[in-house]
């Protein structure tokens, strides 16, 4: 069984929708504590063809929470103005028709924690392509968090009884792979490269949300793009 682990982001670029595609199930490890001004609140979009970063904005947010303890902020006051943000960059895209109500909902969830809102648009986006993962949260389940980095890791891949162990290319400077095969794990990283695709008649932007991936490209061309990755 195919086990991969990772933080909760919200619509996150398309290279972690490949590493979710890749698994049988795929763990969202919301236990560990936030990073300010990383990824699980924030991601780029295109915007007059050029990245444009959007943020969730958080209530009391800290390094010294979990993450599925730092909440989203009630206010509707920014999902309008990220909405008309979206609406006014992607109306003239190919799939925006289908998409746009689509984001509209996963935008106006109203979740309390970011682990919960990122997992819904995760849910959601997965449905949308077709994807077939399992999707589960790490928080309450392990009972392993008096476990450190690695050896946390590797415990629930033995809780899951997973034999295959799958995590993104940045993982290769913390994850001993001798350390897995002992415990009959096999460990691989994940690389991607960023495959261009239109943008209206923009250069091509890489690493983008998957939003504008998706308002770009059909669900059949993207199924294409997420096979698009090396194994090492």
């Amino acid at each position: 069984m195919k086990l991969a682990i990772m933080q909760p982001y919200f619509l996150p670029y398309l290279s972690y929708y490949k590493l979710l595609n890749l698994a049988d199930k795929f763990v969202i490890y919301d236990d560990v504590n936030f990073i300010n001004r990383g990824w699980i609140n924030r991601n780029n979009i295109l915007v007059g063809g050029k990245a444009h970063l959007f943020t969730v904005p958080l209530l009391n947010a800290s390094q010294n929470k979990l993450i599925y303890e730092v909440e989203v902020s009630p206010d509707s006051v920014w999902r309008k103005k990220l909405l008309k943000t979206i609406a006014q960059t992607y109306r003239k895209t190919p799939q925006y028709e289908t998409v746009f109500p689509f984001i509209e909902d996963i935008v106006n969830d109203t979740s309390e924690s970011i682990a919960d809102y990122c997992l819904q648009s995760l849910t959601k986006t997965v449905e949308f392509l077709g994807i077939q993962t399992e999707i589960v949260k790490s928080s309450r389940q392990y009972d392993n968090a008096d476990l450190k980095s690695q050896n946390r890791i590797l415990d629930i891949c033995l809780k899951e009884e997973s034999n295959h162990y799958i995590n993104s290319i940045r993982g290769q400077e913390l994850y001993d792979k001798t350390l897995f095969e002992n415990e009959g794990i096999r460990l691989n990283f994940i690389r991607t490269v960023p495959t261009p695709y239109p943008q209206f008649k923009n250069e091509f932007v890489p690493w983008l949300s998957i939003l504008d991936v998706l308002m770009f490209n059909s669900t059949d061309r993207i199924q294409e793009l997420l096979q698009e990755y090396e194994l090492i």
